[in-house]
């Protein structure tokens, strides 16, 4: 005799759900990328061509996608040992501190880049240290790093903090055990189980530097051709009403930014089949 097992899902049938799933994408992500292709290429490919290839452009776009990833590897060795004290390490105020990865989140970001430039500025809490030892944050590309370096922490430290919990310290024992020193067993026993998160905080926090605004147009000085981002650069093409041009910076800047995020989840993927 045969018996029939039934999965009963609180959602409706699948028909139904998945077209409200392509109705809301279509709403919120397609339409809205449709728009900004088709107006991008309004005024025709020449202008595109001379809008993404200016000086000025392609100024902006080595200080946005460099400022980035320099910001998301900064974030990636910091975040990742800031996750490894909070699961492995019990402290006073380890509750505090944990809020405090999540501050970034909370913070506007125009709040979090007056306060950067107040500390980093020639006559800041930092700034005034800094300055005398020919450092110079405020106002240089290295304020930017600063910026969303801060902006992009806790997506790194959100992103491998789960992975840390559930990775068992006993394997690190039993590698131990097997006569493994300490370096090796980061190596070939730990590591290769955090590479995979650790490469999506990198892409997340890489993401969200490349399109931050409020927390950089402050302490960057926005100099055109030294400190200007490309944000700041589509934000100038909108006020002067050169709609075409803003939308194609915007379409440059999400393309290359699909290429490297490309990459990264190739290389993402790769690690994954190597280490399973």
């Amino acid at each position: 005799m045969k018996h029939e097992f039934h999965t009963h899902s609180i959602l409706p049938g699948f028909g139904l759900t998945m077209g409200f799933t392509v109705f809301y994408l279509s709403l919120i992500v397609l339409i809205p990328l449709g728009a900004t292709f088709l107006k991008t290429f309004s005024a025709g490919w020449g202008h595109f061509w001379e809008t993404v290839m200016g000086a000025r452009a392609l100024a902006s776009y080595r200080l946005s996608i460099g400022a980035s990833l320099s910001a998301a590897a900064i974030n990636s060795v910091f975040g990742l040992l800031a996750a490894w004290v909070l699961v492995r390490y019990e402290f006073p105020g380890k509750r505090i501190v944990d809020a405090l990865v999540d501050l970034p989140f909370a913070l506007p970001t125009a709040v979090a880049g007056i306060t950067l430039t107040a500390m980093f500025a020639g006559n800041g809490w930092v700034g005034s240290w800094l300055e005398p030892l020919g450092i110079k944050v405020a106002f240089t590309w290295l304020g930017v790093v600063v910026a969303l370096t801060f902006i992009g922490l806790p997506f790194v430290v959100r992103t491998v903090q789960p992975v840390l919990q559930e990775l068992d310290p006993e394997i690190e024992e039993a590698a131990a055990t097997l006569g493994a020193s300490r370096w090796q067993s980061l190596k070939r026993v730990v590591f290769p189980e955090l590479f995979p998160a650790l490469l999506t905080g990198f892409a997340l926090a890489f993401a969200r530097a490349v399109g931050e605004y409020g927390s950089v147009i402050f302490i960057s000085g926005n100099m055109p051709m030294r400190t200007e981002i490309t944000p700041l650069l589509i934000v100038t093409k909108l006020s002067q009403y050169d709609y075409a041009g803003a939308t194609a910076l915007a379409v440059a800047t999400l393309m290359m930014s699909f290429v490297l995020l490309f990459l990264i989840n190739l290389l993402q993927w790769r690690s994954r089949a190597r280490y399973a």
